[in-house]
């Protein structure tokens, strides 16, 4: 069974991100595993990921990459998971531990997707033995993370969500051209219509993805229609590993 694992934001919890994805009901209904973990309590008492540079360990020694791959191993050890299937999916903090995952580990993650979250601003920070999937979904006017990129606490920067996907499509070896009318969906209920438009790079090995999902006007936590979990999961589920 493919496994997909989702990560909360700072200050979130498994519970509440599953709370705002609902991915409980796909999974029973479309048969996978799926696990949503708590990362480390800090000093103020907010749950995070040490993920990024820029978000959000603030200085923490914490190995959460480690401790997600041993996490993942564990349920390998109980579960009969498809090493061709094993994804994560994260909003904000967890966006960008999803991205140091795919970084550390791209042997072992096929595909990750992340809301408002971003990658290393230094691209040598990051070196995948092998392409991994991605997919970038994030609000034009996201006020924490921001579109077109900015700083977080002790003024560390992140790149934009273009540049973020760019910088996949170049670790995969894409061609730097997209597909900028591939479909238009609707992932904001507080918003009129299909706000949202899709990127998707071109030319990318066999069985890779790398695309960005703009919500025009959406906000941090946008306002989640069915559209946007159900996507997603399409999706990875769309990029095994080759």
């Amino acid at each position: 069974m493919p496994l997909v694992l989702v990560l909360h934001g700072f200050g979130a919890t498994g519970a509440i991100q599953e709370a705002f994805f609902q991915m409980q009901p796909l999974a029973e209904e479309r048969g996978f595993l799926y696990v949503h973990p708590d990362g480390t309590v800090n000093v103020i008492g907010r749950q995070f990921w040490n993920a990024t540079d820029a978000c959000c360990g603030f200085g923490s020694t914490i190995d959460d990459s480690a401790y997600l791959l041993a996490l993942i191993e564990k349920v390998q050890s109980e579960y009969n998971v498809d090493p061709k299937r094993i994804y994560l999916v994260g909003h904000s903090n967890g966006g960008f531990m999803s991205y140091r995952m795919a970084c550390d580990h791209a042997d072992v993650i096929a595909g990750i997707a992340s809301l408002a979250g971003a990658t290393f601003l230094d691209s040598a920070d990051c070196d995948p033995s092998e392409p991994v999937s991605v997919l970038q979904v994030h609000g034009t006017a996201d006020d924490t993370i921001a579109f077109d990129g900015g700083t977080l606490l002790f003024g560390i920067e992140h790149p934009s969500a273009p540049a973020t996907v760019a910088t996949w499509a170049g670790y995969n070896e894409c061609a730097a051209t997209t597909d900028d009318d591939a479909q238009v969906l609707d992932l904001d209920a507080n918003l009129a219509g299909a706000e949202s438009s899709t990127s998707a790079f071109q030319g990318c090995p066999a069985g890779i993805g790398v695309e960005l999902w703009t919500i025009d006007g959406g906000a941090h936590i946008p306002a989640r229609t069915p559209e946007l979990s159900t996507g997603i999961i399409d999706f990875l589920f769309a990029h095994p590993k080759p």
